[in-house]
């Protein structure tokens, strides 16, 4: 299996994409490709932008990604309740090109955060938008407190929250 995994964030230091690609890590045998975001040049979206110089090639080329992948990992940053610019903008292009972005994949939905929601609102805002944009979200789950409940040697390290992820990433496995 083909596995798309990312963290919603440009960040250098992005523990949601050390969270994605600790998750992909985990399904047996899957190639996983490692998107960076920040590979991504795109103006901020607006009718006016589009109109006159069209949908930018790394939009078409996010799409791509998408579609050459069986399933998709993504792991939520927060920034004031909502997805980062960053993601949004690419998020927003892609959708003008295409708007079923996540061409009917099934997707691991993730989110963590230094706090104790763990980008609960975020999570809640794609679980509602994310179907209605061609994901098959098959789980989703919040990783509160990341930097007491996350080693990057051992993973997720308090039980509970382990138990929680390792159902998760077993309904994403029969993708």
């Amino acid at each position: 299996m083909k596995v798309l995994a990312f963290g919603a964030s440009t960040s250098t230091k992005s523990i949601n994409r050390q969270f994605a690609n600790h998750a992909a890590a985990q399904i047996l045998e899957a190639e996983v490709t490692d998107l960076d975001l920040s590979d991504f040049n795109l103006p901020i979206y607006s009718s006016d932008e589009e109109e006159t110089n069209g949908i930018p090639a790394d939009a078409h080329r996010f799409l791509e990604q998408i579609r050459s992948h069986d399933a998709i990992i993504v792991s939520l940053a927060e920034h004031n309740g909502s997805y980062t610019a960053a993601f949004k903008n690419l998020y927003d292009w892609a959708s003008r090109a295409e708007y079923k972005v996540w061409a009917d994949k099934p997707m691991l939905l993730l989110s963590a955060s230094p706090g104790p929601r763990g980008a609960a609102t975020v999570m809640e805002a794609a679980k509602t938008t994310f179907p209605r944009m061609g994901a098959e979200v098959r789980a989703s789950f919040s990783l509160p407190s990341f930097n007491e409940n996350f080693s990057e040697s051992r993973g997720i390290t308090e039980e509970s929250l382990l138990g929680e992820f390792k159902t998760a990433l077993a309904a994403m496995s029969q993708a």
